[in-house]
């Protein structure tokens, strides 16, 4: 089963009920790929297993505008690990998702050519709406007691998505920009360090990218994806603006490396957490909301949608 034309068996409520299945998703992101095995049943997704490699496939996206042959290589090679590892952890379904690489890349057939052979497995590449309801549905699913209105900040490495609505109603307001923290410290950090006049460019830039993000007010906002969890690792879990700013400052003064110190943060993380601070100050500020971070996302909101999908056509 593969989610096309959209997102089908995609619910306002998440609570629909769902026979249990066993299912992995393997997500394919501008900065890593990633694998999850879950048990989904009702609204519930239970991890079984999961991993993460960095291939930094937006690198190839954001300079050439295209995923180069090393990358499909080393893409090739560890999806094909991931459907091995599914397959021998006995799911009823195997699928593969895209998000930005595919939106971002020209060759973004050649891509899913690659997936389709090394998984043999159906791959979709998500629309920028769909990654947004997607990522609402997975990280409101994981609230035990949701506010009236929600808003889900999934902050990628190629792009970020913004999507706010009710757990009733499901998502009624989604926006994205190309605006990824990998594509954003790329574009606006030359070096480890900024000084005064390059940081202020890079948050004038960062605002115009974002223009327009500026939906209705929620009574929650959540801030998942990596970058997000990295933040909360420094500031808590829960930050508004200022306490971004101030990161922000301190990165391009000092550099990533001496503002984490010992802290549980993956190299990979760190060299992305300039730009991703910056959105994440940004779009805070947009919806005049702290942000707090939260669990699920993505895969989870897929593994809900592939859950009811199977369901359908059992």
């Amino acid at each position: 089963m593969a989610l096309a034309n959209g997102v089908p068996g995609s619910s306002a409520d998440p609570t629909n009920r769902i026979p249990g299945v066993r299912l992995a998703v393997v997500d394919v992101g501008s900065n890593s790929v990633r694998l999850l095995v879950a048990s989904v049943k009702r609204r519930g997704v239970r991890e079984l297993d999961r991993d993460r490699v960095y291939l930094r496939l937006g690198d190839d996206a954001y300079r050439l505008g295209r995923i180069g042959a090393r990358k499909l290589d080393e893409l090739e090679y560890v999806a094909e690990r991931y459907a091995q590892r599914a397959r021998l952890a006995r799911v009823e379904s195997l699928e593969t998702i895209v998000t930005a690489p595919g939106r971002q890349s020209s060759n973004a057939d050649e891509l899913v050519d690659v997936l389709l052979d090394a998984t043999r497995a159906p791959v979709t590449v998500l629309s920028a709406e769909d990654e947004g309801r997607l990522a609402w549905e997975g990280a409101v699913a994981s609230l035990p007691d949701p506010p009236s209105t929600v808003a889900v900040v999934d902050l990628g490495g190629g792009s970020c998505e913004v999507a706010i609505g009710r757990p009733e109603l499901g998502p009624t307001w989604i926006a994205s920009r190309d605006a990824g923290a990998l594509r954003v410290t790329s574009a606006f950090l030359r070096g480890e360090r900024a000084g005064a006049s390059q940081l202020d460019w890079a948050r004038r830039s960062v605002g115009e990218l974002l223009e327009g993000l500026d939906g209705p007010q929620p009574d929650a906002a959540l801030a998942i994806g990596g970058t997000a969890r990295a933040v909360a690792k420094i500031l808590g879990p829960r930050f508004g603006p200022k306490k971004l700013d101030t990161l922000t400052d301190r990165l391009a003064r000092l550099g990533a490396a001496r503002v984490i110190g010992a802290l549980d943060i993956t190299q990979e993380r760190a060299e992305t957490l300039f730009g991703g601070t910056l959105v994440l100050a940004e779009v805070a500020r947009r919806l005049d909301a702290k942000l707090e971070v939260g669990r699920g996302g993505v895969r989870e909101g897929a593994a809900l949608a592939f859950a009811r999908e199977h369901s359908a056509a059992a």
